[in-house]
């Protein structure tokens, strides 16, 4: 999936997991991309392995377990690795360079500018619902 095809709108990327006891944020994820959808926010959710062996399954068992259990509706791109090394996918390395911070379990959040070079880093223990998270997004959605 090409990442320019979100240029302009708010991000809020997500790595995530499907065993992690974080899961159920997956639902806090939707709820946040059924209210702020329409002003600009895409919710991109990037399954992996890295944190536990949490997302064992395949892409399509990832994809099923969301809509099935979730109603997940947001995108979800293919399992990718999201901290250190070669395989790291270049988002998460340039994410990781703009915030300072690189994820430290399943389900760390990025909020991302519509210039893109706004970003804030959310540890995964911060619920999609938090009031700072949701500031931060309103916040983003009224800048140009």
């Amino acid at each position: 999936m090409d990442l320019c095809q979100y240029a302009g709108q708010v991000l809020l990327v997500v790595n995530t997991a499907s065993q992690c006891g974080y899961t159920p944020q997956y639902k806090s994820l939707e709820v946040l991309q059924r209210k702020y959808g329409p002003r600009g926010l895409v919710v991109l959710g990037f399954p992996s392995n890295d944190f536990g062996g949490q997302e064992p399954g395949s892409n399509a068992q990832v994809a099923d377990f969301c809509e099935n259990q979730f109603d997940v509706r947001f995108p979800m791109f293919a399992k990718s690795v999201v901290r250190g090394g070669a395989q790291r996918n270049p988002l998460y390395t340039a994410l990781a360079r703009q915030s300072g911070q690189t994820p430290g379990w399943n389900f760390h959040k990025y909020l991302v500018g519509r210039d893109g070079q706004q970003v804030m880093s959310f540890a995964s223990a911060v619920d999609p619902q938090d009031p700072a998270l949701v500031k931060g997004i309103e916040r983003l959605l009224l800048s140009n």
